[in-house]
């Protein structure tokens, strides 16, 4: 398979008149992204921002961001993601932080006195990025880019859902990797066809974050024509399936419950082949509610931004074979991925027990040979399926019992009136930490006795791990990749708090 580079470069033999981007009901030509990937190519040139340059992108799910991402990683340069979702002035510290040569936004961000002042203040060179390129503040310096021996494509947050995000360098071997991988995983590559031809396919996620970053690369590695949404909708998603008759496409837990919701017709879906589902936990009680209601199976997916995107997962065969007796698992490795699971010593564990996992592949920082240990606890089983059985780093320590939050989470989805919910860890005096649980009720008109909820759980948990607060909210926060935001979540646990004294 040609690496991403190479086969971006080959983007440049489709016809001009090819429809390539389809983003709010229009579609936009090759001949249109290339016209504006070339102007943002020259506008770097001309500051000296060649092979290797930092270039942050403020990356809304926009054209103009699937332009500069062809201009930036056609040309070797390095891509810094800026999340537009954010408040200005966190974009603005982000862009003071990371520094780059140059920074791609839209205009409204420079209408914004704090981000083009930062910019100016730094000298980095600013260009607004509307359907045609502006030079918004002059080139202060020129950065010197030394030859690495694993050069950077893309540098991104993680999801930040246990707290703040970290900024993830990803190399063109972990992306190219990475890319093998998914296409030995799914047999997507397929045979050789004229670019931009083909089944249209769907980004549902935010770039900014590596769900929606990794539909957009595949789709131009196999040179697809894409819809790309704004922002997840149920009506856009399943407009878009209705429309293109694509036979997969991916569907977040959270989204997949917004289509449940809305009672979405059968026959709008029933094209589609399988639904890919990660980002998060996936609850298999969720997963078997769509799978009876659409007769569509849904295919797990785990992985991280630190791997480049997934690292194990579900087939349709494999479905079809085992998800009756291996339903709650995350799937198998894919093809170059080797999985471990060992206790804090290092020691490998056997078939079955939890400890923390490992990963082995070409899509980690040091690349295969090493293990990479992860955040998550987990167990393989002896068929070499992976379960993961919640994240170490997460653990709340009570009183010197550990208490798993996402253990109590289950365990409240299990009600009847929670829709979903999130469980984190408060400082207490006493006991070191204590969990506190926030849920999302199914009927929002109806109030649910808390009370109620603590009781329930102790008929399935321990005592240590019933909250001592759960506090109900019509829709719990959630980020750009559509996981529970802690800090939104912590800012409404306060408010509710206050409110309540």
């Amino acid at each position: 398979m040609a690496g991403i580079r190479q086969a971006l470069g080959e983007l440049w033999t489709a016809s001009d008149d090819a429809r390539m981007i389809q983003q709010d009901g229009r579609w936009y030509t090759w001949g249109e992204v290339r016209h504006l990937a070339e102007r943002i190519d020259r506008a770097l040139v001309a500051i000296g921002a060649a092979e290797g340059a930092r270039i942050g992108v403020v990356a809304g799910n926009r054209m103009e961001t699937i332009a500069a991402l062809v201009a930036l990683l056609g040309n070797g340069r390095t891509v810094t993601t800026l999340n537009p979702m954010q408040p200005i002035g966190r974009v603005t510290a982000d862009l003071a932080a990371t520094a780059p040569q140059a920074v791609l936004a839209p205009q409204e961000f420079w209408d914004s006195t704090e981000f083009t002042a930062t910019a100016v203040e730094l000298g980095i060179a600013g260009f607004a990025i509307d359907q045609e390129v502006a030079a918004r503040s002059a080139a202060g310096r020129r950065t010197e880019v030394a030859v690495a021996s694993d050069p950077v494509a893309i540098e991104m947050f993680t999801s930040g859902t246990t707290g703040p995000p970290k900024r993830v360098p990803l190399t063109w071997r972990q992306l190219d990797a990475a890319m093998s991988a998914v296409h030995g995983h799914t047999g997507a590559a397929g045979e050789p066809r004229a670019p931009l031809t083909g089944r249209v396919a769907l980004v549902t996620l935010a770039i900014v974050h590596i769900g929606g970053m990794w539909g957009v690369l595949q789709a131009l590695t196999e040179a697809r024509p894409f819809v790309l949404l704004p922002r997840f909708t149920v009506e856009g998603w399943v407009g878009a399936i209705d429309e293109h008759r694509p036979r997969i496409a991916s569907l977040p837990p959270a989204a997949m419950r917004s289509v449940l919701n809305a009672n979405v017709p059968a026959e709008r879906i029933s094209s589609l082949r399988a639904v890919t589902a990660g980002t998060t936990f996936v609850s298999p009680d969720l997963a078997d509610e769509f799978i009876e209601r659409y007769r569509i199976p849904v295919l797990i997916v785990y992985g991280a931004t630190e791997f480049s995107g997934a690292v194990a997962g579900w087939t349709k065969p494999m479905h079809l074979e085992w998800w009756k007796s291996k339903r709650g698992s995350v799937g198998r490795a894919f093809p170059g991925v080797e999985l471990r699971v060992v206790d804090e010593a290092g020691v490998a564990l056997g078939d079955g027990a939890t400890g923390r996992l490992e990963v082995s592949s070409g899509q980690t920082g040091t690349g295969a040979g090493d293990w990479v240990r992860t955040s998550d606890l987990a167990h393989i089983d002896t068929d070499g399926f992976l379960y993961i059985d919640g994240r170490a780093d997460d653990a709340i320590l009570r009183g010197g019992f550990k208490v798993q939050p996402e253990v109590v989470a289950n365990a409240l989805r299990e009600h009847d009136s929670v829709l979903d919910a999130t469980v984190y860890g408060r400082d207490d005096d006493r006991l070191g930490q204590v969990p506190v649980a926030v849920v999302e009720l199914v009927d929002t008109a109806t109030a649910v006795d808390t009370d109620e909820l603590k009781d329930f759980l102790r008929e399935h948990l321990t005592p240590y791990e019933v909250p001592v607060v759960i506090h109900a909210v019509e829709a719990l926060p959630r980020s750009a990749s559509l996981k529970v935001d802690r800090r939104r979540l912590l800012e409404l646990v306060a408010e509710l708090e206050a409110a309540a004294v």
